[in-house]
């Protein structure tokens, strides 16, 4: 399988540079090179179309951020915060061969008694889905499609 392949997101003009057989992606958001994996591809396109497409402004994107989860210390892929510095929405990315299975879900929902967002997607950037958690009633329901930054207002006001 192709490490550059076509994911269910619109293509994006990546900054891709080759370092001795390694390839590497200019990160827009940590304003540095990245190592290429199929799960970091995943995770340009999905920051790509938060920004482009859906409106959310980058300096409210942080990318791979730390949290301790039952001691040990884990990765975020994706964390969205609102206009105050509220987290909103995390977003847990699979490299495009992992099946977004019960297993996804469950690292997602772990990550997210730390974070404690309203918003939980998880994709492999070929199937997406699109969470919105109630925590007082310890539910959640699936979205038809993930809201724009400026839908968000109206979304997190019955949390």
């Amino acid at each position: 399988m192709s490490l550059l392949q076509p994911l269910n997101l619109p293509p994006y003009p990546f900054r891709i540079t080759d370092d001795k057989g390694q390839l590497f992606v200019f990160d827009e958001i940590r304003k540095k090179q990245i190592v290429l994996t199929p799960e970091e591809w995943v995770r340009q396109h999905f920051v790509q179309y938060l920004v482009k497409q859906k409106g959310y402004p980058r300096s409210l994107i942080k990318l791979e951020g730390g949290l301790k989860l039952h001691g040990m210390q884990k990765r975020s892929d994706i964390v969205v915060h609102n206009s105050v510095g509220e987290k909103i929405m995390l977003i847990e990315c699979k490299a495009p061969y992992v099946p977004v299975d019960q297993k996804v879900f469950d690292q997602a929902a772990r990550y997210n008694m730390v974070h404690r967002v309203p918003l939980l997607v998880v994709s492999n950037g070929l199937v997406h889905h699109c969470s919105k958690i109630d925590f007082e009633k310890n539910s959640y329901t699936f979205l038809n499609d993930l809201p724009d930054y400026k839908q968000l207002k109206s979304l997190n006001e019955g949390k």
